[in-house]
């Protein structure tokens, strides 16, 4: 079947002012009649200008892959190192503080301009009399709605912790005078989970036609996905019992946080994971997307391949604003060049042992190399790039680049590396006046690396070409990551541990885990421990980019 009717994900970003909304005459516009403006009660009476409204409603939400100026959630993480002069570098420096609170202005009252929108969405679209808009067009818009209303609030969660809970009452909290409190934090993950469930009651399962304009609307895997996410990042310490937010509380003096660890939040956060493996499992939904036996392209075509199925929740638009950031200056054309991954995130690959090959770091910052592992940290050698150069020339290279696993390739782009476009052969240098690196050009990358794994080797910025992106906001192996992370913390050695995690291995051409460290075979506190250090380390592998590793400091358990 065509990928594109196996399932559909989010389109977020098309943004349609209402106030903009007109309709012209036959006449010249200047002579327009006066009944001919559009009204807010006008919206409801025709089916164009009620999906407007609803794509409005989408509109205000956050774009993941808007990492230089939409949220500092990759720059202010170890994923990755921006040039750029932007308030993320408040977090990174330490010097925020209650009064210049980094994008506050971006998120906080945005996620409640979208929040409002759709409750007003939700409140007038039963006002309906357009002839070719049905009792079932208004189910389903509604939902769409109220999921868009749910995963604002998740966005607000994740970035806040508890929040104000405005229900269906589309209030303006920006409002001079607007008081209210927060939410403790169990009563905003409940208010969630509650309404995405009653999304997954209406939402499709998939939608069966081919239309454009069906890709990305929200379906019931969707709903189960984000439901799983929340309850995952609700168990984790962070949130669950936090020592720190003991004194944390609204003016009549209840806790905004749970001041005790629930150790059963892990198994709710299992379960739900394994709610959607189970749907997608029963109904053939979603698979780890698989070019033949090959790993590179099947690790490479989960960002390259639009719409294809591992992808549960995404975000379809242009490359252009991502890729200008990942194009070196030597490719000519635009191409900014200043963002790569840190070189903590270039350690984290494993080997093609499947052995992580840095265990650490000492006091002056030198890596601990794990000598099992065949990591060599100095010298160079011939070496022929697995993807670029399959049959071509050699390039001395650094031995600590040799013998990566798979997405090391797909993910990282090294100084004097060819660069990833079909026939390219550009190879840029980011050493000091290098021809793409510091000294003549303000636009680098500071950590002297490149990050490759969202380049589509069809796109070329100097003739361009950019295509489009279905940037993954939830896809299939974030969820059997999520699940395996949740059960090790209440089932230890149960065997789906394992078999998920190694289904992401073997996806992406590694070993499976109990090959490399044949210790987390034996059941035990011992194991637990190592298994959880195993999985966060899979997590920032193959999480990398995509705005997940800001959120992982929550998952540390000590």
């Amino acid at each position: 079947k065509d990928n594109h009717m196996k399932k559909i994900h989010i389109i977020i970003g098309f943004l349609f002012l209402i106030s903009a909304i007109s309709f012209s005459s036959c006449e010249d516009y200047l002579d327009k009649k006066e009944d001919d403006a559009m009204t807010f009660d006008k919206i409801w009476k025709k089916r164009t200008s009620i999906l407007q409204y609803l794509d409005n409603v989408w509109g205000y939400i956050l774009k993941d892959d808007d990492i230089e100026d939409g949220h500092p959630f990759i720059a202010a993480s170890d994923d990755a190192a921006l040039v750029y002069s932007r308030n993320y570098r408040y977090i990174n420096l330490g010097t925020w503080n209650p009064s210049n609170v980094p994008y506050s202005a971006k998120m906080w009252p945005q996620f409640y301009k979208g929040i409002r929108e759709a409750s007003i969405f939700i409140q007038n679209v039963d006002k309906s009399s357009a002839e070719d808009v049905s009792a079932e067009d208004i189910i389903r818009w509604k939902a769409e709605a109220r999921f868009a209303r749910a995963y604002q609030y998740f966005l607000l969660f994740r970035t806040y912790g508890p929040f104000i809970i405005t229900g269906d009452d589309p209030v303006d909290i920006t409002q001079a005078g607007f008081e209210k409190a927060r939410s403790p934090l169990e009563e905003c993950v409940t208010y969630i989970e509650k309404e995405l469930t009653e999304c997954a009651k209406v939402l499709p399962v998939k939608f069966t036609n081919n239309e454009q304009s069906e890709y990305g609307r929200p379906t019931k895997g969707a709903c189960l996905a984000l439901i799983g996410r929340l309850k995952l990042y609700a168990a984790r310490p962070l949130f669950n019992g936090n020592s720190m937010y003991a004194n944390v509380k609204n003016p009549d003096g209840a806790n905004l946080f749970p001041t005790t660890y629930d150790a059963n939040k892990w198994k709710s956060a299992a379960e739900a994971n394994k709610a959607l493996i189970t749907f997608s499992e029963n109904n053939s939904i979603y698979s780890l997307y698989k070019d033949g036996t090959n790993p590179y392209k099947s690790y490479q075509g989960v960002f390259t391949v639009d719409w294809n199925d591992e992808l549960i929740f995404s975000r379809f638009g242009g490359r252009y604003d991502l890729q200008v950031l990942l194009t070196p200056a030597v490719v000519g054309g635009t191409a900014y060049g200043g963002a790569g991954p840190t070189q903590n995130q270039v350690d984290a690959y494993a080997m093609s042992n499947g052995k992580y090959p840095i265990k650490g770091y000492d006091e002056s910052g030198s890596p601990i190399i794990d000598q099992t592992s065949g990591y060599i940290e100095t010298g160079t050698s011939a070496f022929v790039h697995p993807i670029d150069n399959i049959g071509g020339a050699t390039a001395t290279t650094p031995n600590m680049y040799i013998n990566r696993e798979p997405r090391f390739y797909v993910s990282v782009l090294w100084s004097g590396a060819l660069w990833p476009y079909t026939s390219s052969n550009k190879r840029p240098v980011f050493a000091y006046n290098g021809n793409s690196g510091p000294g003549p050009r303000h636009d680098y990358p500071i950590s002297g690396y490149m990050t490759r794994k969202f380049i589509n080797p069809f796109s070329n910025s100097a003739g361009g070409t950019w295509g489009n992106i279905t940037f993954p906001i939830i896809r299939l192996a974030e969820i059997y990551l999520n699940y395996a992370e949740a059960l090790n913390e209440y089932d230890p050695g149960n065997s789906d541990i394992t078999k998920y995690l190694n289904l992401i291995r073997e996806r992406a051409g590694v070993p499976n885990i109990q090959e490399a460290y044949p210790e987390v075979a034996s059941p035990g506190q011992a194991t637990q421990a190592k298994m959880r250090e195993l999985i966060q380390k899979e997590r920032q592998v193959e999480l990398f980019f995509e705005c997940h590793r800001y959120f992982m400091e929550n998952c540390r358990k000590d």
